[in-house]
């Protein structure tokens, strides 16, 4: 049987990141932190974090996104 944390049930219901969690960008595989991801240039802006003027909308005008490393 798998516990639920209180905040993951808020997430569910409303659809919105728990208190203190950061958002994830379009171009993100996990969350900043999570083991096993790095930060990786944005494929998009190519690391610039704007794309025509306009903040990139896949890596949020970062210029980077979280990738999984390895391949386990």
């Amino acid at each position: 049987m798998t516990k639920t944390n209180a905040s993951d049930t808020h997430s569910a219901k409303t659809g919105t990141s728990p208190a203190g969690s950061q958002g994830l960008n379009p171009g993100d595989e996990a969350p900043p932190g999570t083991t096993g991801t790095g930060e990786d240039v944005c494929p998009d802006c190519h690391g610039k974090g704007r794309i025509d003027g306009a903040p990139c909308a896949t890596c949020g005008g970062s210029g980077t996104v979280i990738r999984a490393v390895g391949g386990a």
